[in-house]
């Protein structure tokens, strides 16, 4: 079950499952999310996710992509936003991000073919800070039963779940 005050990943807004397509909106498939539409605080449709970024050693999404501007994809500009600085609204079907649309024109960016090294600590500190939210690799490994964190259980642990008398 999920906790409602879960601030792990993306905050959830709307009716859940009873709004969403597929199994929704607590586990999706990552294709699913691409290019949804993301609005800002005011309102206005800043773009749409590109990309989700997953931090494979960590077992956690990093950034969704955003493709912001441009006309079919020609002079995008592209924007790493953290996971955890969106908002799914299942009514709407869109993610919101908590900053105005102004903000988000100014925000640094980066086009197709120059994209930033995303495993660099000190380019990830300064989106995280712009965006106002705590780096994801800072954050306590395992917090509950709803984080995805790696290692949560360990193999051959006593503790693992069980499925018709077979450790899973």
């Amino acid at each position: 079950m999920v906790n409602p005050t879960q601030t792990q990943g993306a905050n959830i807004v709307g009716k859940g499952s009873a709004t969403a397509e597929g199994p929704g909106p607590d586990v999706m498939a990552a294709d699913t999310l691409d290019g949804n539409k993301v609005l800002s605080s005011d309102g206005e449709d800043i773009g749409k996710v590109k990309d989700i970024m997953l931090d494979v050693r960590a077992g956690r999404v990093a950034y969704v992509v955003l493709s912001s501007g441009g006309f079919l994809g020609i002079g995008d500009k592209l924007l790493a936003i953290p996971w955890h600085a969106l908002t799914l609204d299942t009514e709407q079907k869109c993610f919101v991000l908590n900053m105005t649309a102004e903000r988000v024109r100014n925000a640094p960016g980066f086009d197709k073919d120059h994209w930033p090294s995303m495993a660099d600590e000190t380019w990830a500190t300064s989106v995280h800070q712009y965006y106002g939210s705590e780096p994801y690799w800072g954050r306590d490994t395992y917090s509950g039963p709803d984080d995805l964190g790696a290692g949560s259980i360990a193999p051959g642990s006593s503790d693992a779940p069980e499925a018709g008398g077979v450790k899973l």
